[in-house]
């Protein structure tokens, strides 16, 4: 067994390529070699952007009219959450064929210890091309691996395999391969820490990695100066954590929330127009929920103000929920509070924190309750949904605004600040010039 393949690298980084511009493009072959942009709208953020768009310096989270500047002739294509969702899910449903040992990150990258699959599969860059091959079969998508013997130094790995490849990088080579980095590239090291590590004049990995730990720690506080040494040596001793947690024990679990926002053609101030907007939104992430089987009790908003001002608030329910018409109630009436008085919004979004597993869930009903109520009627859209698509079900008091976006007719709508609002149904390759590679 060679040192590529050996135990001594078992840590595999999976990374998507342009994930969401992949998924939302991967049924539309005319687009393949031309740049896409993904969300954005008039005056939203960017998503993501397929690699020619990025040859253009389009990136995401770039306003969408930066983007248009940078990259005229661009095609913007929707962002469907649902399936983003739904692929990640099998994505991650393969990693755990591979292991139980899954670290998920995000929707599309994840850090998995292999080391108890080597007799049954063989060594990592085996099991890191079959992965690779397997994804690419069955959704139509590409990623990238790392592997090394660090969860740290798998990342920068899997970075330089971009796009379409494998890096691998034995113990051996670690110095040679982080060493020559500035030091910004290593994981988990922002702008901040890069800035200030420049102005004391360290600016590679190797800079730091031959600062006496002693000095470096007096420069930057203990604990940095302890991370950055481990890291700039590819030491890091993080084991793989099965489940979604955050890097490094930084930041929140991805899954803890879920929510999503939409920024308007016009600055708005008209109330019926912002409650059609958070029904919207609350639909897709409620519908999301339900895909991923979680609840939550803790319901926030976000306003944006025609000035960039920007406020959140929130509220706790008394019961963890996946209703569509029950986070919406709380967020209709997060809204109602603000007062607001026809000020003028550019921005709303609506989340849900705090999720746990459906499962854990056990609803109470209340006296005179219907036996089948939203939480029925959700499911039964759900369902349409995946037969029909996820445009063939909508809140009622949504169709004015589809017609007017599409130049149909104009009818008087239910207040969609009401709960007795109704759904309605309507109508409704070989992988060749891939890349393998060893750092030594």
């Amino acid at each position: 067994m060679t040192s590529a393949g050996a135990p001594a690298t078992p840590i595999l980084h999976v990374d998507m390529d342009a994930f969401y511009a992949s998924v939302a493009t991967r049924d539309r072959p005319e687009l393949r070699d031309v740049p896409v942009i993904v969300g954005g709208g008039y005056r939203g953020v960017i998503l993501s952007a397929n690699y020619h768009a990025r040859a253009y310096g389009v990136r995401s989270g770039m306003p969408s009219t930066r983007a248009r500047r940078l990259c005229p002739h661009a095609v913007r294509v929707s962002a469907d959450h649902e399936v983003f969702s739904t692929v990640s899910s099998a994505v991650m449903e393969n990693f755990r064929r591979i292991t139980p040992q899954v670290e998920v990150v995000s929707l599309d990258e994840a850090f998995l210890d292999v080391r108890g699959s080597i007799r049954r599969l063989g060594p990592p860059l085996q099991i890191a091309e079959q992965l690779r091959a397997t994804i690419h079969d069955e959704q139509g998508i590409d990623c990238s691996v790392g592997v090394a013997a660090s969860i740290s130094v798998a990342k920068l790995a899997s970075r330089r395999a971009k796009p379409d490849g494998v890096v691998v990088v034995p113990p051996e080579g670690i110095t040679s391969f982080l060493h020559p980095l500035d030091v910004g590239e290593l994981y988990g090291v922002g702008e901040k820490t890069q800035a200030m590590l420049h102005r004391l004049g360290l600016v590679t990995v190797g800079d730091v990695a031959h600062t006496p730990l002693r000095t470096l720690q007096r420069a930057v506080g203990d604990g940095l100066g302890s991370q950055l040494h481990e890291l700039a040596w590819g030491s890091d001793r993080r084991e793989v954590t099965p489940g979604r947690v955050s890097v490094f024990g930084m930041g929140g679990d991805p899954d803890k929330s879920m929510g999503a926002q939409e920024t308007f053609g016009r600055d708005i101030d008209d109330r019926a127009v912002i409650l059609r907007e958070l029904l919207t939104l609350t639909a897709k992430v409620a519908g999301r929920m339900r895909v991923a089987g979680v609840a939550g009790r803790t319901v926030s908003i976000t306003v944006r103000f025609a000035d960039f001002t920007t406020i959140t608030r929130s509220r706790t329910i008394p019961e963890a929920t996946d209703v569509t018409q029950e986070i919406y109630r709380a967020a209709v009436q997060l809204y109602d509070r603000l007062g607001l008085q026809r000020a003028r919004l550019r921005l709303v979004g609506v989340r849900v924190e705090g999720l746990v597993p459906r499962t854990a869930v056990h609803r109470q009903g209340l006296l005179g309750e219907r036996e089948r109520g939203w939480p029925d009627a959700d499911r039964a859209v759900d369902r349409a949904a995946r037969r029909f698509g996820s445009a063939a079900v909508r809140p009622a008091s949504l169709l004015d605004r589809e017609e007017r976006h599409h130049g149909g007719p104009h009818e008087r709508q239910p207040d969609p600040g009401s709960p007795t609002a109704h759904h309605s149904v309507g109508q409704t390759p070989n992988r060749a010039g891939t890349k393998t590679s060893e750092h030594r």
